[in-house]
């Protein structure tokens, strides 16, 4: 197992909608044909965040309508794994937030490790966009943590600095807090966290346990930097719309299942093997549905 790479398709996000891409779904229908697409082109997981098509396609913390997108990829594509968020979008409340994973308990979930600045910003001339403080609390992750685990939910410990990861190393010493092997993805790239740099990847990975399985995506242009590193160090893969709406060549996606096809390429380029999803569940050390 250790030369298969597991490739992740993060579909939706809170921040991208489609006025900035047509291809970003928001039906469950939509989620559903999207996540059968980038299953057949290599991924053996997808990341949801939920919307609301009634509200114009905002991200939703309303459990009927994420149960019946999630329900909705699972008939369409029942191999594939589900990662839900927990953080849905800014300003949601910490109990809706972590209310969809206990009530559906997907496989796996995103398990934010530190609060800070989270901004989008214009890459060319550094202008702020739009910003927001994204809170998590030393309570808010010990709840989320032994909520996860209680519902046997596979906690993804999301890094954006350095500070994230000794967070979670604190909190790993309240005896059985976490499941072992712990699961990292490291968020590269984000304004308010760290860059996508060869040295801050190699930092990440040398912190984290010695058996931890991690991943790595990189946000907006960070994403076609990030990923072959990532490929050749023995890391796994995470591409999608949430984290950029462009290909390589700078035409927008059809769907994130072209950068899929491109993450796959890559993956073999540098000698690595797809990772099924059956292959997928025994090296996260994910339940069996």
């Amino acid at each position: 197992m250790s030369n298969k790479v597991i490739v992740t398709a993060a579909l939706s996000g809170s921040a991208t909608f489609k006025s900035q891409n047509e291809a970003v779904p928001y039906t469950p229908e939509e989620f559903a044909e999207e996540s059968y697409r980038c299953f057949n082109a290599g991924a053996s997981v997808v990341h949801i965040h939920a919307r609301d098509t009634a509200q114009g396609g905002v991200p939703t913390p309303d459990i009927g309508q994420i149960r019946a997108t999630i329900d909705a990829i699972r008939d369409r594509c029942p191999e594939i794994i589900i990662n839900m968020t927990s953080a849905i979008a800014a300003g949601i409340p910490v109990e809706q937030r972590i209310a969809p994973i206990v009530e559906i308990k997907p496989e796996i979930a995103s398990l934010n490790t530190n609060s800070m600045n989270f901004a989008i910003i214009n890459h060319k001339n550094g202008q702020v966009i739009a910003e927001t403080i994204f809170e998590n609390a030393f309570s808010t992750i010990v709840d989320f943590a032994t909520k996860m685990k209680a519902n046997d939910v596979k906690p993804e410990c999301e890094i954006y600095d350095l500070g994230g990861i000794y967070n979670i190393l604190s909190l790993r010493k309240q005896d059985g807090l976490f499941a072992e092997p712990m699961h990292f993805q490291f968020v590269l790239g984000v304004t308010g966290g760290c860059p996508s740099e060869l040295g801050i990847l190699d930092m990440f990975t040398k912190t984290i346990p010695e058996d931890a399985t991690w991943s790595v995506c990189g946000v907006g242009p960070n994403q076609y930097s990030a990923i072959p590193v990532a490929a050749a160090i023995g890391g796994h893969l995470r591409v999608g719309l949430e984290d950029n709406v462009k290909n390589i060549d700078g035409s927008l996606s059809k769907g994130s299942y072209e950068q899929v096809e491109w993450a796959v390429k890559v993956a073999q380029v540098v000698g690595r093997e797809i990772a099924s999803p059956g292959e997928a569940k025994e090296i996260l050390s994910l339940r069996v549905k």
